[in-house]
């Protein structure tokens, strides 16, 4: 596995080498959700009422996010 951000990583994803990005989870009390961040991913911020429900966007919108970077990369 090949890390998000790491250089050469955009190349390595197209070649079809798999990709791990950093993802930290942290819980606001005051606001009573979850809010998930990526330093790894630009435009990654996830907020949720549940952990499980943090975990499913954050696996969603990082997919979406990196196919996004990636299509930006070959123009």
């Amino acid at each position: 596995m090949y890390r998000v951000g790491f250089p050469g990583w955009k190349l390595a994803a197209k070649l079809g080498v798999p990709v791990r990005l950093r993802v930290y989870i942290k819980q606001d009390l005051e606001a009573n959700v979850y809010v998930a961040q990526s330093p790894d991913l630009k435009g990654l911020v996830i907020e949720g009422h549940t952990l499980e429900e943090v975990k499913s966007e954050a696996l969603a919108c990082s997919k979406i996010l990196l196919e996004q970077t990636l299509k930006k990369a070959v123009h």
